[in-house]
């Protein structure tokens, strides 16, 4: 297979599995060059810690896209995950505008019907327009509802899910892969909608909130994706790589801060040469 590589843009948490700690080692794990554009540097990610410093990188984003555009580099996809401002999704919008790529988007500002700290309704459109402009999207299903407008519902059909990807479709993506879609109990899944042809992957639901698995999830499809697999497969084995990770951290109480995905790889990497 010729070689790929990828670009993805996020913040840098130095301590915590998140976001580009997370998205370096996985796809350059599934064997993608792995080129990274670090919005912020936190000396730890947001949620359960205090005291966390912050430097901001937005200025550098364009400077280094014009680098990269004097050296005529070229890339196989841009994956997006977790952008601090609207300033950095326009930047991010104007890199894939300049770079012919696949465009894939975490929206990666909400959850549980909130949007994370920090976010305003400003910053949903703004991110209704990075999405619109992308190939792949991978919202939850509370970041689906503020960028269509429909209510967010913990309980709800088909109807309800076919309508919020119809809705997505129309932004402007291709594929939407919309996550923690879940019918019953115990269970959860993923939606996948390749321009209105609708599969759906169900899995084991595990009642614990960790922090990373949403960036765990959107680097191991970027991963398999680029490794050849169809969205279908790739967001299988995604699923199913970030349930291995939450298993494998459960019985660890001191671990709070993300999942132990390191030791998984080596399955995963099975995985995809097995699919």
């Amino acid at each position: 297979m010729e070689d790929k590589r990828v670009l993805t843009i996020e913040d840098i948490s130095c301590f915590g599995q998140c976001s580009l700690t997370v998205a370096l080692p996985i796809i350059s794990a599934c064997g993608i060059e792995t080129v990274v554009i670090p919005s912020s540097v936190l000396s730890t990610h947001t949620t359960g810690f205090s005291g966390y410093t912050f430097r901001d990188l937005t200025e550098d984003i364009p400077r280094i896209a014009e680098h990269w555009k004097s050296l005529d580099l070229k890339f196989d996809a841009i994956y997006t995950g977790y952008l601090g401002s609207k300033k950095e999704v326009s930047y991010v919008i104007d890199i894939m505008e300049s770079f012919n790529a696949l465009k894939i988007v975490d929206p990666a500002m909400a959850d549980n019907g909130i949007l994370y700290p920090g976010f305003d309704q400003e910053y949903v459109q703004e991110m209704t327009k990075l999405c619109g402009n992308a190939d792949i999207i991978l919202p939850n299903i509370t970041e689906a509802c503020m960028m269509t407008g429909v209510e967010y519902k913990t309980e709800y059909d088909d109807a309800y899910i076919i309508t919020l990807l119809k809705k997505l479709h129309e932004m402007g993506a291709d594929t939407v892969i919309l996550t923690g879609v879940g019918f019953e109990k115990g269970k959860t899944g993923v939606m996948i909608s390749i321009r209105g042809m609708v599969s759906y992957y169900e899995h084991r639901k595990i009642d614990r909130n960790c922090h990373g698995t949403g960036d765990v999830y959107a680097s191991t499809f970027v991963g398999a994706l680029m490794n050849g697999k169809d969205a279908y497969t790739a967001a299988k084995i995604a699923a199913d790589f970030t349930v291995r990770c939450i298993d494998a951290t459960l019985s660890d109480k001191t671990h709070w801060y993300g999942v132990k995905f390191e030791r998984q790889i080596p399955e995963l990497i099975k995985n995809i040469l097995e699919n």
